[in-house]
């Protein structure tokens, strides 16, 4: 499975909470989040653009940093 990273301008435990809802949400998703550094890699068959519109769904700004080496 591809493995995506984003940029998501997450502050708090809620806002980590909110990017494990809304990608759980959408299936066929593995991913690890990463707050301190505010970074989300995604293992997924999803395109680039569902996975931009499932985190854009917690109301943050996110950024799609490119693919990442497994």
């Amino acid at each position: 499975m591809p493995r995506h990273e984003f940029s998501v301008d997450m502050t708090c435990e809620g806002c980590y909470n909110a990017v494990a809802r809304v990608l759980n949400k959408l299936g066929g998703v593995q991913f690890e989040i990463d707050l301190p550094s505010k970074r989300v890699s995604i293992d997924s068959e999803h395109s680039v653009d569902a996975l931009l519109e499932t985190l854009r769904k917690t109301g943050k700004t996110v950024t799609y940093l490119g693919p990442q080496d497994q």
